[in-house]
């Protein structure tokens, strides 16, 4: 039996490495020493282990063919995610600008509002300085007391003269 399974396992090593001379080799060894009826085993031995070989290089391609197709998946998550990630940047960019037009009205609608309150303020005081000079030239007109009869006369000339 050892004979046997050594060049089963000699065959199927030729087999693989397609060394037809090696293969012919064994051949004709396993009918020299078990006769030619019983070739069918080495035979089928060798088939049986090249459709293993066959699916397991089966497997290992449809396994690789699923790492690409997960790899792609996640290639394409990624691509969405950025996308999300880059319109969700963009909204924040409009929502920024918009903020700061905002703020710059209220800047100018500030700035124009305590314009108006100081030419106010600055109106309503020239207007106080104007009352009171009005009120002041009122108060400074000296009243003249008025005079006793006697002086009448005196008095009227004096005010005639000067004016």
């Amino acid at each position: 039996m050892l004979l046997k399974n050594h060049l089963i396992e000699v065959f199927k090593q030729a087999s693989l490495e397609n060394n037809f001379l090696l293969k012919e080799n064994v051949v004709l060894k396993w009918v020299h020493r078990f006769g030619i009826d019983s070739l069918n085993d080495l035979l089928i031995h060798s088939s049986i282990q090249k459709e293993n070989q066959r699916e397991e290089e089966n497997q290992e391609q449809i396994s690789l063919i699923d790492e690409v197709r997960e790899e792609n998946q996640r290639e394409e998550e990624n691509q969405e995610q950025i996308s999300l990630i880059d319109e969700v940047h963009e909204e924040n960019q409009e929502q920024i600008k918009l903020e700061l037009s905002k703020t710059f009205e209220n800047i100018e609608e500030t700035k124009w509002e305590s314009n108006e309150l100081e030419t106010a303020s600055s109106n309503e005081i020239s207007s106080k300085n104007q009352n009171f000079n009005k009120i002041n030239q009122f108060t400074e007109t000296p009243k003249l007391p008025l005079p006793y009869i006697k002086n009448l006369r005196k008095w009227i000339n004096n005010d005639k003269k000067a004016s």
